[in-house]
């Protein structure tokens, strides 16, 4: 079992989703987390709700795309904690359209939100993690980032998302900061409940399904522990082998 026992991690869009689920298994397995979130009130429940199975777990408030915000939710970790070891990169957003209907305004709130934000994120986290001696950073990504997809501004952002990645693995290794990206497919949230694609998608993906929000903490957890401590700079697709093509 992987050990994370005295490591900090940093959990961004962890109120609920797949960012809750990351930060409920990093806890489990022994880290602090740190949620950060623009939902207060879930944000807030859901460190409660660690903290109640034995876990340690905190919130703070943070708007991903306000470099001053993360300068301040860095700063404040590592004077709190001491440190600070895992940054994960979850919050996202899904404006979804051709390029046709695209405004300029949604493009670049979604590069603000996507793109721009993990960037500030590994910009202030990265030096409080090599004063901790190394760590992980994994940025989620999305299947769509590895395979052409509709959808302009969001699959734009997702391909920006993995080349930022790749840089940032470069660049950090020499503070012995791992980067590295998952790629997770359809994944039933509170945002597509209901939606028929979920069902469409299950049946053309090899492995017969979609995934969870645990599959995708799984993979999360497997980059950040000492089980993938030789790996950089990785995309991880964690989509059942919906980009390998059709199942059958």
């Amino acid at each position: 079992m992987a050990s994370l026992d005295g490591k900090v991690a940093l959990i961004t869009g962890a109120a609920r989703g797949i960012g809750a689920a990351e930060a409920s298994l990093l806890a489990e397995h022994g880290a602090t987390v740190v949620i950060a979130d623009l939902r207060d009130e879930q944000g807030r429940a859901h460190a409660a709700a660690i903290e109640a199975q034995g876990g340690k777990a905190a919130y703070v408030h943070l708007d991903v795309t306000s470099e001053e915000e993360w300068a301040k939710v860095a700063a404040g970790i590592e004077a709190g904690h001491g440190r600070l070891d895992i940054l994960v990169n979850t919050a996202g957003i899904n404006l979804r359209g051709p390029i046709a209907t695209t405004t300029a305004a949604d493009f670049a709130t979604m590069m603000a939100v996507n793109v721009m934000g993990p960037m500030l994120g590994m910009k202030h986290c990265a030096p409080v993690i090599a004063r901790a001696g190394g760590g992980a950073i994994v940025n989620i990504t999305s299947n769509v980032s590895l395979i052409p997809s509709r959808g302009a501004s969001y699959t734009a952002s997702k391909w920006g998302l993995r080349g930022l990645s790749k840089v940032a693995a470069l660049e950090y290794a020499k503070d012995k900061i791992r980067v590295n990206c998952v790629c997770p497919g359809v994944v039933p949230t509170d945002l597509n409940k209901g939606q028929p694609y979920l069902e469409t998608t299950a049946g053309v993906t090899p492995l017969g399904r979609i995934a969870t929000a645990g599959d995708i903490a799984q993979a999360v957890l497997f980059l950040v522990s000492d089980a993938g401590a030789f790996i950089t700079g990785l995309d991880m697709p964690v989509d059942g082998g919906f980009t390998l093509g059709k199942a059958g």
